[in-house]
């Protein structure tokens, strides 16, 4: 598991966000229905508006039950990161990120196993062996290709 910290100064995501179940086992289909019903040029007007890292369109678990129960809802958004200053469409969600570190960890693999192994393996394996843990704030998948989980995950931390 290829991982590293990055600082990041406080940007927004912004996107179309819904309220889906937690799945912990194969493609949630809420969030699939999700992306689906956008038009195909929302994700062009979307890519052409992010401005900052985690580049490109972005895949984004906010508000997740603290104990990630099966079924208890979290807010997805399918959009992108822009920086403070970027106006943003009044159409568009928008999840404020403050300024904090990131475990950025690279995951290639079959989808969506590969992100859900990913999760798994950062709590039961990484965390217990460094200085981490998780602090409130969105989990970002960036892009890669998805239909390999080729990408990144960005999971928001603070020293233990």
């Amino acid at each position: 598991m290829e991982t590293r910290i990055v600082d990041r100064p406080a940007f927004r995501l912004v996107g179309h966000a819904a309220r889906v179940p937690l799945i912990h086992r194969g493609i949630n289909p809420h969030i699939r229905r999700h992306i689906a019903a956008l038009p195909a040029e929302e994700h062009v007007r979307l890519t052409a508006l992010g401005d900052t890292e985690p580049g490109g369109l972005l895949a984004v678990c906010d508000d997740v039950d603290a104990d990630y129960d099966e079924g208890s809802e979290l807010t997805y958004l399918h959009g992108v990161a822009v920086s403070p200053s970027t106006p943003v469409p009044g159409d568009l969600d928008v999840i404020e990120v403050p300024a904090g570190r990131w475990l950025v960890i690279g995951a290639v693999g079959p989808h969506p196993q590969t992100l859900q192994r990913t999760w798994a393996t950062a709590a039961a394996e990484w965390f217990p062996f460094h200085p981490w843990r998780l602090r409130p704030g969105p989990e970002i998948v960036a892009p890669g290709d998805l239909s390999t989980a080729t990408c990144e995950v960005w999971l928001p931390v603070e020293p233990a």
